[in-house]
């Protein structure tokens, strides 16, 4: 039930953030800054909803805490049906962004105290599911809008009515709650403790950058006359890769040193930035891509492993709800970052920033780890 919970979480997530950006853009007619403002805030919340995620799963009620997070942005987007003008829009995504980012905590938590099976095979699978959540989200959102947005705003909300069903027929799980008292007996060791700081510093790079595909680029391709259709089936592409491939990248890499795959499959990722300096018809960002698609089959399930592995046995929530954080704000940050440059540079100044920034990321993350003595893996 996690895995279909995941899957439906992130297809309704997948229905609306391929479009914010065109709709605002287009139809709302917002400047690029403006969308990317918004959906900085959105992030931001959805960030603050992380860490109430976190400490709420820790220390008052897992259960009522998913449940929490699923009405949030089940009642927001009820509300969108009906209002989704400026700046009603903008205040619902704001909502659901919240509401969402406690929930994605939730789901990573519940992932980390599951026992029967390796942290790593967990996260694994929670991967996949949410990319067939993404798969089927890209897929139907080029077709839906075609309908009018309301028609998009309908089917997100019918995902979050279903897992909200599921969170209160099948969440009701007691785990152990963090008492104050108890908190004294976690104590990290100052390498381990470092190195999540600075893999959460990674993450964020990699979201920043990741979510300039979710945001800018849809404005860019559509530019270059390519249609909208066109673009969010990139993105069903990408989670049928995943769909398909991620269970052989696991049966690949299952006994390779984390640390060192997830390093490989983020320099692949980066290097797709690099090429879209050089992209300018549809056939050319189908490869780029597949390149990003491959390198993120390699490095990205990993990253929530490695934090938990390096939490040792501190509270999930707390540690998960860190990880999802340095998401959320990347995801905050990067389209804002992104209709600035844009707006006082150019887009080939902006894939090259990012570019250089996920390397330098990752050479701090992976020299921090061999300098600790590659105790904190």
């Amino acid at each position: 039930m996690l895995f279909l919970a995941t899957l439906l979480l992130n297809a309704g997530a997948a229905f609306m953030w391929p479009l914010t950006t065109i709709y605002m853009n287009k139809m709302l007619h917002k400047s690029l800054t403006t969308a990317g403002m918004t959906l900085l805030i959105m992030s931001l919340m959805m960030m603050v909803g992380n860490y109430v995620g976190g400490r709420l799963f820790d220390h008052w009620s897992p259960y009522k805490t998913g449940l929490l997070g699923a009405g949030l942005s089940l009642t927001a987007m009820i509300a969108l049906i009906f209002s989704h003008g400026w700046p009603m829009f903008g205040i619902l995504l704001v909502v659901v962004g919240f509401g969402d980012g406690i929930s994605l905590t939730v789901s990573n938590s519940f992932g980390a105290t599951i026992k029967h099976h390796t942290t790593r095979q967990v996260f694994n699978a929670l991967y996949i599911a949410l990319n067939v959540g993404v798969v089927i989200g890209t897929l139907l959102v080029g077709y839906l809008l075609a309908l009018g947005i309301t028609v998009v705003f309908v089917v997100t909300t019918a995902c979050y009515v279903a897992l909200f069903l599921i969170m209160v027929t099948e969440f009701r799980i007691d785990l152990p709650v963090v008492k104050r008292s108890d908190r004294q007996k976690y104590h990290l060791a100052k390498p381990n403790l470092h190195q999540i700081w600075i893999l959460c510093g990674m993450v964020f790079t990699i979201y920043a950058s990741y979510s300039l595909w979710e945001s800018v680029l849809s404005v860019h391709m559509t530019n270059l006359h390519i249609a909208f259709h066109d673009y969010s089936l990139l993105w069903t592409l990408n989670g049928l890769m995943i769909v398909i491939g991620q269970p052989i990248m696991n049966r690949l890499f299952a006994h390779r040193s984390l640390p060192g795959q997830i390093a490989g499959g983020t320099l692949l990722f980066a290097s797709s930035f690099f090429l879209l300096t050089f992209a300018s018809q549809y056939w050319t960002f189908v490869v780029i891509m597949i390149v990003l698609t491959i390198g993120e089959m390699i490095g990205f399930p990993g990253l929530p492993a490695w934090v938990d592995s390096l939490s040792l046995d501190a509270p999930k929530g707390e540690f998960q709800g860190l990880y999802n954080i340095s998401i959320s704000l990347g995801r905050a940050v990067g389209p804002l970052f992104g209709g600035l440059m844009i707006d006082y540079f150019s887009y080939q100044s902006l894939f090259l920033t990012i570019t250089i920034a996920m390397v330098l990321m990752v050479a701090w993350t992976i020299g921090h780890y061999l300098k600790s003595g590659r105790t904190s893996a």
